[in-house]
């Protein structure tokens, strides 16, 4: 199953229409740096600006240039259900290995209804495995534990969570409540070392794509035990990621 760094790619665009040799050439570099995935149409790819034509066609080009390699688990979220819906299957019908679902955003739905949303979508695709999108900063929500937890429980395909906040409480409940087997990502890069540590298996964060060696070293490091070489590259790496972190570049 999933583990390490998988890059969320940018999608690039030129004159209005998918760079798709550009797309190309990002998920070579990843793969060339050892990233242990990729995704496509997260929200490093600003997907709530493409159409759902767009989003297939970049979920194609980047299966296409993967062939096979490396696990491709797209971004298939959307605020409509029905849109959620055809996007996952279609990346089932693809070939992807998987799909992460955002929480649906703007509308702040109850844990109730978070329950039923994914619900939908996991008996949507039985047998395709899922990846929960937690970010609570952009979708103005969060999904609970204990709601994840009882949809794990009824949907096997509902195999971990990507979890963009700053709260480290949240992944300790979410693995004593959801069992410690399940998948947890983290989605901010300066806490993938902290968040590993408790037992998340990887990292889904924009860094991977400037820095795909390094983050898919730590990552290789944290899950063999080695922490203290973790660490060193768990500080190495908080320069670039801050959000003024001046002109220095780590060298390759």
């Amino acid at each position: 199953m999933f583990r390490g760094s998988i890059p969320p790619l940018p999608t690039p665009f030129r004159r209005g229409r998918l760079d798709e040799e550009a797309l190309r050439r990002l998920v070579e570099r990843v793969i060339q740096g050892g990233s242990h995935g990729v995704s496509v149409g997260g929200t490093t790819g600003e997907p709530g600006t493409q159409t759902l034509e767009e989003r297939k066609r970049a979920i194609e080009v980047v299966l296409d240039q993967v062939a096979g390699r490396i696990p491709v688990i797209p971004g298939t979220g959307a605020l409509r259900l029905e849109e959620t819906l055809e996007l996952t299957r279609f990346a089932q019908e693809v070939g992807a290995q998987g799909a992460m679902v955002i929480v649906p955003y703007y509308v702040k739905p109850n844990q109730e209804g978070l329950y039923r949303y994914f619900a939908e979508v996991a008996k949507a695709v039985p047998d395709f495995p899922l990846l929960i999108y937690n970010i609570p900063g952009r979708a103005g929500v969060e999904i609970a534990p204990l709601t994840v937890a009882r949809l794990r429980k009824d949907f096997p395909n509902i195999v971990g969570l990507k979890h963009s906040s700053k709260d480290l409480e949240y992944v300790s409940r979410l693995l004593q409540e959801a069992g410690r087997d399940f998948l947890v990502f983290c989605g901010l890069e300066s806490l993938t070392l902290p968040m590993m540590s408790l037992g998340a298996v990887g990292t889904i964060a924009a860094t991977a794509n400037w820095l795909p060696k390094e983050v898919a070293l730590l990552c290789e490091k944290a899950l063999a035990g080695d922490y203290q070489g973790a660490r060193e590259l768990h500080f190495y790496l908080l320069e670039p990621t801050r959000p003024s972190s001046g002109t220095r570049t780590p060298s390759p």
